[in-house]
């Protein structure tokens, strides 16, 4: 759900800590797979309602937690350091346009588009740290990404427009997993300071629509649907818990192939419950994307950067 890189050792893990790591990889990246169930869940309720609920609960999950941790007042005081308090706002700008993006995605009928995101984004990230870090990019990684642009063309050039949802998606995951990299604050304290940084504007939205006279379908709906919307606090929580316990005992290099079980997750989500409909121009994009994805993920040296997932 959220994207700064995971710092695992490198030395070999014993085997039995490294499969335990591999299954709490797998039960992050499966949650946040299977997340558009839970936005489908209440699909009625306007994407900004939603984005206030999953932010606000996801604070108040977290702050308890890093209060019985003994972690919440060193937490806040990562925001006494001005340079770190504006990298934090600016991430927090990117990760809140890629969670609405995301939740849109889920409940239009777009949830393909929003895999495909996240099959795209490694790529993003490989541009903009040649672009923005000067970071070096290797022949193989420069076609990697020319696959995905020339799937990204193929779509524009058939249908005449871009796939805005994907793009947005990756690219502000990307912005947000750069700037993430430049602040030493720990994921789960990260985490927690962007919903304490955006919870005074969602509380004040929430506000605004109940004083408009719209109503908040928090409030006026069924229990079930409320029950659902406070779960979208766990439902952000619990998977970064999983990521960073598994982020200490694999390397990096299994945490990236294991990181597109999310995309994978959300394609099969798309195609066969929610039946959006697989076209023969989103087969070729895809067919790209999945051999850019392929090549990017080819067996090398260095091991590849792991992302976790909004």
């Amino acid at each position: 759900m959220n994207a700064p890189m995971a710092s695992p050792s490198l030395s070999p893990s014993p085997a039995g800590s490294s499969a335990r790591g591999v299954a709490a990889a797998l039960g992050a990246y499966g949650v946040w797979g299977i997340s558009p169930l839970f936005f489908k869940a209440v699909s009625e309720v306007s994407a900004l309602e939603i984005l206030s609920h999953r932010v606000l609960w996801a604070m108040v999950v977290m702050g308890i937690t890093l209060g019985l941790r003994g972690e919440l007042a060193a937490s806040l005081r990562f925001l006494a350091n001005r340079r770190v308090f504006l990298l934090m706002l600016a991430a927090t700008v990117a990760i809140s346009i890629n969670w609405l993006t995301f939740i849109h995605a889920a409940t239009s009928g777009h949830a393909m588009q929003g895999s495909l995101g996240y099959y795209i984004f490694p790529l993003v990230t490989v541009v903009l740290g040649r672009l923005v870090l000067g970071e070096e990019m290797s022949r193989r990684q420069g076609l990697a990404v020319a696959l995905a642009a020339a799937g990204v063309g193929i779509a524009l050039w058939r249908t005449g427009s871009l796939p805005w949802i994907s793009l947005t998606l990756a690219s502000t995951f990307a912005l947000y997993g750069l700037i993430r990299k430049t602040v030493s604050v720990p994921p789960l304290a990260g985490l927690f300071i962007e919903a304490l940084l955006l919870s005074p504007v969602l509380i004040g939205l929430l506000a605004w629509i109940e004083l408009k006279g719209g109503g908040l379908a928090f409030f006026d709906g069924p229990w079930g649907r409320s029950l659902w919307l406070m779960a979208l606090g766990p439902l952000t929580a619990v998977p970064l818990f999983f990521f960073t316990w598994a982020a200490r005992r694999l390397r990096l290099s299994t945490l990236g192939v294991i990181q597109y079980t999310n995309p994978t997750i959300q394609f099969a989500l798309a195609a066969l419950v929610f039946k959006e409909p697989v076209t023969t121009t989103e087969l070729l994009t895809f067919g790209f994307i999945w051999a850019g994805v392929a090549l990017y993920l080819w067996p090398v040296r260095k091991d590849p950067p792991a992302q976790e997932y909004p």
